[in-house]
């Protein structure tokens, strides 16, 4: 994939999708800029990166701040001079697994404060940066849920149901502008938050992995290929499109 030299921005890349996917561009020779609420855990996926041979950086970045959002962008096109690709991964779930009525308000906010109003903010700074440079590409990560019904979820089926439609909008308004906006769905993939259901429950991995044609939980490494692929220049005919990660559980 033609990444080589590229700036990239991940935010919550300290951990699951996030540094499977810093990870992935440093080893395509990208210069990775590791964003992630915890500092500490962004500095240990740039030691990896720096490790491999890769070029990398750690910002301490919340998301939910819009001051800390244009911090970011700020001081990467400073140090580096412009902003090729972001990519819009942090993410959260609830705490509580119920159904509609019985939804936390805390939930609601908070889950919504980082999925949907996080990527906003990052979406808004980026683009205008990438105005004003004449080029960008950005990825944000939605999920299977932002597609389809998901129970006990509301909150979090909300904002990636959100971050599907702000994808396309964006994707439709910038795509004369050379500024290309695509999204990942993926589906039940191995991370913190799947770690999170599954705890609901000793029997929940294999009630799952009944609903998934393909019989496994996807990787985040499988995740970061798709990501990658949309951030390069091998892609660079496709804009507003979602591309759904999930071993068949959407048939």
């Amino acid at each position: 994939m033609k990444l080589e030299n590229k700036i990239v921005i991940i935010t919550g890349a300290g951990s699951g999708i996030g540094a499977a996917t810093a990870k992935l561009f440093g080893a395509h020779k990208a210069i990775v800029v590791v964003s992630d609420i915890n500092l500490e855990s962004a500095q240990k996926v740039v030691d990896e990166i720096t490790a491999e041979g890769g070029t990398a950086s750690a910002i301490e970045t919340d998301v939910t701040q819009f001051e800390q959002v244009e911090t970011l962008i700020e001081q990467t096109v400073k140090t580096h001079g412009q902003l090729d690709v972001i990519v819009n991964n942090a993410g959260i779930g609830g705490k509580h697994q119920l159904k509609t009525a019985d939804h936390t308000h805390d939930d609601w906010h908070n889950v919504i404060a980082v999925n949907q109003t996080g990527v906003f903010y990052c979406m808004q700074v980026a683009i205008k940066q990438m105005l004003a440079q004449g080029h960008g590409s950005m990825v944000n990560v939605a999920s299977l849920a932002g597609l389809k019904a998901s129970g006990n979820n509301l909150s979090y089926s909300a904002s990636k149901y959100a971050v599907v439609g702000m994808t396309k909008s964006a994707a439709l308004e910038y795509g004369r502008k050379n500024i290309r906006i695509n999204a990942v769905c993926p589906g039940f993939t191995h991370s913190a938050l799947l770690d999170q259901l599954l705890s609901i429950s000793p029997d929940m991995g294999d009630k799952l992995k009944r609903f998934i044609p393909m019989g496994r939980f996807g990787e985040a490494t499988e995740i970061a290929e798709a990501i990658c692929w949309l951030a390069s220049e091998n892609s660079k005919f496709v804009t507003g499109q979602t591309i759904t990660l999930d071993g068949g559980t959407s048939l």
